[in-house]
Parts: structure tokens; sequence; C-alpha cells
């Protein structure tokens, strides 16, 4: 895994994005102190600046499967979040100045409560759903596959609403994905994490 070389903590509070210089190296202490509006999320200390306001189609595909996952999980031990959400994937220590990775996944299913606090998730959730935008599909695919499988997420969803599928990567006995079959309209999948949970495409991608 690559070295991150960390940024000095100064502590300083951070007002406007304009501020940052993004060809620096950041941590979790860093982001705590960045109070402007605009989205960000760190992947090995390097800034990604998050799409403007997700589109509508987008905001409706995460209500749905909200609506499947939040249902089947009724009085279950695991819970569903929505972004804004902070995961955090620590390291070589859980201090916030060792965490170089900060991600706001669409959804994700955290089953070890422990793992929860104030400030979001510490750690790999046991599911992550990430909807594609225009414009993200590489941070999504690419740079989100790596650290998603390296963390030990061990179902890693891609929905793509243009295309109206859905795409499983779940993580084998030696720590890699294996993808799925691509997931289209009619069609149902379950889930490995989630024992008993079927989901609809059609209910996916409804009334769009």
């Amino acid at each position: 895994m690559e070295k991150v070389k960390a940024y000095p903590q100064s502590g300083e509070k951070i007002y406007s994005l304009n501020d940052i210089n993004e060809s620096l190296t950041y941590s979790y202490s860093n982001y705590l102190n960045w109070l402007f509006d605009e989205r960000l999320e760190l992947i090995r200390g390097k800034i990604f600046k998050m799409s403007p306001a997700p589109l509508r189609i987008h905001q409706k595909i995460s209500v749905n499967l909200l609506r499947a996952l939040a249902n089947f999980l009724q009085g279950k031990p695991c819970d569903v979040y929505t972004a804004p959400f902070d995961v955090r994937f620590p390291t070589k220590s859980k201090a916030d100045k060792d965490i170089y990775t900060v991600l706001q996944p669409d959804l994700c299913v955290i089953c070890d409560k422990s793992k929860l606090d104030d400030r979001g998730c510490l750690g790999a959730p046991d599911l992550v759903v990430e909807i594609l935008s225009p414009g993200n599909n590489k941070k999504e695919l690419l740079n989100k596959y790596e650290i998603y499988e390296e963390s030990g997420v061990k179902e890693y969803w891609v929905v793509s609403p243009s295309d109206k599928t859905l795409l499983i990567y779940t993580l084998n006995e030696t720590g890699k994905y294996q993808p799925s079959k691509l997931f289209t309209l009619s069609e149902e999948v379950t889930s490995s994490v989630l024992p008993g949970f079927v989901l609809s495409i059609d209910a996916v991608f409804e009334d769009e």
C-alpha cells in the first residue's frame, strides 16, 4: 500500500475552499477544521471534490434503496445511513491525525455498532452503495473500489441511473472483490451480507 506523508497539523479553521492547497496531503484532523459548505472526500490524503447537488433521479433512487433497506432492517441489528455521512477508514491507527481516507457513500449498512460514533462510522461498513453521477464514475469505480476492497467492505453496490443497472462486488475469501452479473430491470438481487433480503431492480428505478 502506498505510504502517505502527513501534512503538518495546524488546527487552523478554514472557511473557504479556495484556502486549501489541493496538492498537499491532509488527514481527518484537517478535514474537521474545514468549515465551508462544499462537500469533499479524502482518499489517501488527497482531496476529491464531490459533484454538485445530485440530480433528482439520483435522489429518487437513493430514497427507494433506503426505503427497501430500512424496512428490511427494522428490528435487526444492522443500521442503514445515507449521505452526507462520514465513513473513516483507518490504516495504522484510529487517531484523527492518522486517518487519510474519509468517504461519504450514498448509502451504507453497518452491523457492528461499535464502529458508530457521533461523527459517523470508524471502519468498514458491511455494505456500501454508490449511485453513479455524471462526471464522477472514475472516482467511484477506481478509487473507491480500491479503498472498499482493501478495507474489507463485504459488499459494494454500484447503481447506474443512466443504464438502470446494478452491479454487486462481493469480497471473497482471499479479500478480493468478485463481480456479480449486471442486474437489469425485471430482475431481483439478494445480499450475502443481509440473508433474506430481496430487492427488485424495478423498485430501485420506480417512477423513472
